[in-house]
């Protein structure tokens, strides 16, 4: 007697034997672009909150009025990539450190913001 060969379903292998080729890069692919969605909707957030504070809308709402900005950006500046340092000094005080590059048809520059907050103080600009 000859020894049989299965057929049907049982001759492929379960699902896994059968399919594993595409699904673990599939699998790896997925949790990768799922990482790459969440830092990057983490960044959009962060300088979304940052460029609706007070010091960065201050800043570039005069340095758009200074004589020196209209002359190289004919006030249509793009604003850049910000760098911030943001250093919270006690609960009632702030302080705010932030370079904000800003770019135009004739020319580029950078808005350097030093603010620090206190409590009942109000804002004030060093």
């Amino acid at each position: 007697m000859e020894p049989t060969t299965p057929t049907g379903p049982e001759a492929k292998g379960n699902w896994w034997t059968r399919n594993w080729k595409w699904f673990v890069p599939t699998g790896c692919l997925t949790i990768l672009a799922l990482f790459l969605v969440f830092i990057a909707s983490i960044v959009i957030i962060v300088f979304g909150a940052i460029k609706s504070t007070d010091p960065y809308k201050d800043a570039l709402a005069r340095a758009e009025m200074h004589p020196a900005v209209i002359e190289a950006s004919v006030r249509r500046s793009r604003k850049d990539f910000l760098f911030l340092e943001i250093r919270t000094l006690m609960a009632p005080a702030a302080e705010a450190n932030l370079a904000i590059p800003i770019s135009g048809p004739k020319g580029k520059g950078t808005i350097y913001v030093k603010r620090r907050s206190r409590s009942g103080a109000g804002p004030t600009r060093i």
